[in-house]
C-alpha cells in the first residue's frame, strides 16, 4: 500500500472529514481495490470461525467489515454528483462493476450465508435493534440471491453489474444533455418579461465564455424555469421546453432510450430469477407499501381526488388566455407562463416580489434557528474543515454541550453537479464501545448565485427546497442507533421523506418566516399581507401539482410492474409512455419528447418502484404537522416526541410503529387532501 494514499490512514483532518485537498483521482482506484482485498480477509475471519455462529460473531462482525471500502466509495460517488469531472466519470465507470461483483461475492457466499441462515433460526433473546438488524442482514441475502442454484446466481450476477453500469452511464447522459445545451440570446427585445436578476446571470454566463454581446440560458433550474415563467416569447418558451425534454431523446453517445429499455427488461428479469412476479413487487416487499397492488389502489385513490379538480384548474388557465386575447392552444411550454399571470392576478403573489425577502444567507439562518428553537442546535460555521470547492460551508453542530454532526452545505451550480438537489453523508452516524461516532452530513442545491448587482435571492418554492433537503440532513444528524446500516435516513424508501416533507411546512407559518424573511435592503421584516397571500396561494393549482406528482409515479411503477415476458416485448420507451400517461396527460401530446429517458430519480437515482413515496410521506407528514399545528409549531415537547420517535431512531423499528408513537395512530389522506384544498370538510 501507498503511505501517499490518504483513505489509507485515519484523516487527519478536524473530525476526521475527507482530506479534500490531499485526495487525488489516481487515489480512488487503489483504495478501492485495497478495500475489497481488506473486506475479503475480514469476511473469511467470519467464515474461519471456529465457534458457532453467533449474533456477534457473524452478524455483527459484518456490519463491522468493509470500512475502508465504505469510505472510499462514499467520497468517489459523492463527488461524482457534486463536483465531478471527465476524469472522475472514468473512474466511477470502472469502480462501480468491481463494487457490484464484489457485493455478489459476499451476498451469494454459501458458507457466509449458512452462517447467517444459522443465527437467523437461533430464536436467540436480543434486542430490538439487534433483531432487526438480523432481519435486514438475512432478507439482503436472499433477496440478492444467495437461494439460488449455481446457474441462476451467475445470471443474477451478469445482471446485477450490468445495470450498475447503465444506471451509471444513465445519470452521465442527463448530466451531458444539461450542460450541453445552450438558449444563445442577442437582441434585447429576447429578453422581454424576464426578471433582471436572470438577465445578469445569463450576461455574467456570456461574458464568462467571451461572448459579451450576448445573453446565455441553460437548462439548469435556477435558468430555465424563471424563464418558463417569465418570457413574454412563445417561440422561445418552446424552443427551451423542447430542449429540456429532449434530453437523452436523440441519437448520439448521451441517447438513453435503448440505456432505459435495458435497464427495465434486466430488472423485470433479475426480479423473475428472485421469484417475484415483477420488479415492483420484489421492491415493494420492503417498504411500507408491501406490494404493488397497494399502491396502485393509493396512487389511483389520489387521482380520482385530484383529477376533476386538475382538469378544472387547466381550464381555468384557459379561461384566462381569452380574456388577454390569447386565441392559441394551451401548450405545456405556456402553462408556467399563464399559471404565474394568473397567480399574480388572484393573490397578488409574485416571486420577484418576494425574493427580496428570501436572500439565501437569511434563508440558511432561519432554516437554522428553526432547527434550534425546535431542537435547540446551533450550527458553528468552521472553515479549518476542508471542503471539495470553495463554495461548500461546513459547520459543527451542537446540541446544548454535546457535538451531534459536521454538516456541508454546497448551493449553487457547476458544470460538475448534476440537477437537482439531495442530502447525502460522508461518514454515517454509529457506536463503537457505547460511543457515539458523529455523521459527516451534506446537503447539495442548485440555486442561483449572486450576481454584481445583487445577492442570491430564492424564490419561496426555493425556500421549501432548502427546508426539505435539511429535514432530510436533520434525520442523518440527530440519528442515535448503535449500527451504521440502520443510521439515519437508513430506513424503508416510503418513509426517508417523512423528515424532509414535514420541514417544509413551517415555510408557510409567520411565527417561522418572520425569523428570517427581512428585506435584504431595508432590513424590512416580511409584512403580514405577504405571508397570508403565501398561504392563499399554496393551494394554486395544487390538484394540478398533485398530478403531475401522480403521473410520474405512474409511470415509475407501470413500468416496473411487468414480468420479463412483457418486458421482452417492449421496443419503444416513447410508445409505452404514451400509453401509460395517455389517459392522464391533460395537454397536447409534443412529438419527438419523452421524459423517461431523463427520469434520474428511477434510472439513476434509487427510486425505482418508488416514486410514489413522496406522495406516501406526504399523507404522514400532513398529519403529522397537524400534532404542532395544534400544540404549536415550535411547541418543544412535541417537537421533542418528533426527535425522539423518528429522528433518532433510523431504521431500528417498524416505521409505521415508530410514527404511532409519536401521532398516536396511523394516518389518514385526509390532513393532506385538506392542505391541498381538496377536502372541503371532515366528512368527506
Amino acid at each position: 500500500m501507498s503511505s501517499q494514499n490518504p483513505f489509507y490512514r485515519l484523516f487527519e483532518t478536524p473530525f476526521q472529514i475527507p482530506p479534500f485537498n490531499l485526495i487525488k483521482n489516481d487515489h480512488y482506484l487503489a483504495a478501492i481495490k485495497q478495500g475489497i482485498i481488506q473486506a475479503r480477509s475480514e469476511i473469511n475471519e467470519i467464515k474461519k470461525c471456529l465457534d458457532p455462529p453467533s449474533f456477534e460473531n457473524t452478524i455483527e462482525a459484518l456490519e463491522d467489515s468493509g470500512s475502508l471500502l465504505d469510505k472510499v466509495s462514499k467520497t468517489l460517488f459523492n463527488l461524482n454528483s457534486a463536483e465531478t469531472s471527465d476524469d472522475l466519470q472514468k473512474i466511477a465507470q470502472t469502480a462501480t462493476p468491481l463494487l457490484t461483483s464484489f457485493n455478489n461475492e459476499i451476498m451469494l457466499d454459501k458458507k457466509l450465508f449458512e452462517r447467517v441462515k444459522f443465527v437467523y433460526n437461533l430464536n436467540e433473546s436480543l434486542a430490538e435493534e439487534e433483531r432487526t438488524l438480523l432481519e435486514k442482514t438475512y432478507k439482503s441475502f436472499v433477496r440478492n440471491g444467495a437461494g439460488l442454484d449455481q446457474k441462476s446466481q451467475n445470471r443474477f450476477k451478469e445482471i446485477t453489474v450490468a445495470l450498475s453500469n447503465l444506471e451509471l452511464k444513465f445519470g452521465e447522459n442527463v448530466l451531458a444533455e444539461t450542460n450541453n445545451y445552450e438558449l444563445v440570446l442577442e437582441k434585447e427585445d429576447d429578453l422581454s418579461g424576464l426578471p433582471q436578476d436572470l438577465i445578469d446571470r445569463a450576461k455574467a454566463l456570456a461574458i464568462k465564455t467571451q461572448r459579451p454581446k450576448k445573453w446565455i440560458f441553460t437548462l439548469q433550474a435556477p435558468s430555465f424555469i424563471p424563464f418558463m415563467e417569465n418570457s413574454d416569447h412563445r417561440g422561445l418558451r418552446q424552443q427551451l421546453f423542447i430542449a429540456h425534454m429532449q434530453k437523452g431523446f436523440k441519437k448520439g453517445e448521451n441517447d438513453n432510450r435503448d440505456l432505459v429499455l435495458n435497464i427495465i427488461k434486466l430488472r423485470a428479469e433479475m426480479a423473475e430469477i428472485l421469484g417475484y412476479d415483477s420488479y415492483s413487487s420484489y421492491v415493494l416487499e420492503e417498504r411500507m407499501a408491501e406490494n404493488p397492488k397497494r399502491v396502485k389502489d393509493f396512487l389511483d385513490d389520489l387521482l380520482f381526488k385530484s383529477k376533476e379538480k386538475a382538469i378544472q384548474e387547466v381550464d381555468e388557465v384557459k379561461a384566462y388566455m381569452s380574456t388577454q386575447g390569447i386565441d392559441h392552444e394551451l401548450e405545456r411550454w405556456d402553462w408556467a407562463y399563464y399559471a404565474e399571470k394568473l397567480r399574480k392576478k388572484k393573490f397578488d403573489f409574485d416571486d420577484e416580489l418576494l425574493k427580496p425577502y428570501f436572500k439565501l444567507e437569511n434563508v440558511i439562518n432561519g432554516v437554522f434557528k428553526t432547527a434550534e428553537k425546535l431542537f435547540r442546535l446551533t450550527f458553528r460555521f468552521n472553515d479549518q474543515i476542508p471542503t471539495y470547492h470553495d463554495e461548500v460551508k461546513a459547520y459543527e453542530v451542537w446540541e446544548d454541550q454535546e457535538l451531534k454532526a459536521i454538516f456541508l452545505a454546497d448551493y449553487f451550480p457547476r458544470s460538475g453537479k448534476r440537477p437537482g438537489a439531495w442530502m447525502t453523508s460522508y461518514r454515517g452516524q454509529k457506536k463503537i464501545n457505547g460511543q457515539r461516532i458523529i455523521p459527516q452530513v451534506s446537503i447539495v442545491c442548485n440555486f442561483a448565485p449572486s450576481t454584481e448587482s445583487q445577492p442570491s435571492l430564492l424564490k419561496f418554492d426555493e425556500v421549501k427546497t432548502l427546508f426539505h433537503e435539511f429535514g432530510h440532513a436533520l434525520h442523518g444528524m440527530l440519528a442515535d442507533t448503535k449500527y451504521e446500516s440502520l443510521s439515519g435516513t437508513s430506513v424503508l424508501w416510503d418513509f426517508v421523506e417523512l423528515p424532509s416533507q414535514i420541514f417544509e411546512n413551517w415555510c408557510y407559518e409567520s411565527e417561522c418566516l418572520r425569523l428570517f424573511a427581512h428585506h435584504y435592503e431595508t432590513e424590512e421584516v416580511i409584512p403580514s399581507e405577504y405571508i397570508d397571500r403565501i398561504k392563499l396561494a399554496a393551494t394554486f393549482h395544487e390538484a394540478y401539482a398533485m398530478m403531475r406528482q401522480l403521473s410520474f409515479a405512474i409511470l415509475d411503477l407501470s413500468l416496473h410492474n411487468k414480468n420479463y415476458a412483457d418486458t421482452e416485448n417492449i421496443d419503444s420507451i416513447d410508445r409505452l409512455e404514451k400509453e401509460i400517461l395517455g389517459a392522464i396527460n391533460l395537454f397536447p401530446d409534443i412529438p419527438d419528447t419523452n421524459f423517461s429517458v431523463q427520469f434520474s430519480h428511477i434510472f439513476s437515482g434509487g427510486y425505482a418502484s418508488g416514486y410514489y413515496s413522496y406522495k406516501w410521506a406526504e399523507v404522514l407528514d400532513a398529519d403529522a404537522f397537524e400534532c404542532f399545528k395544534e400544540k404549536g409549531i415550535f411547541h418543544f415537547k412535541t417537537a421533542q416526541s418528533f426527535k425522539n420517535c423518528i429522528l433518532t431512531q433510523g431504521g431500528t423499528q417498524k416505521p409505521m410503529d415508530l410514527y404511532k408513537k409519536f401521532r398516536g395512530a396511523e394516518p389518514t389522506s385526509a390532513a393532506l387532501l385538506r392542505r391541498a384544498g381538496l377536502l372541503v370538510s371532515n366528512s368527506n
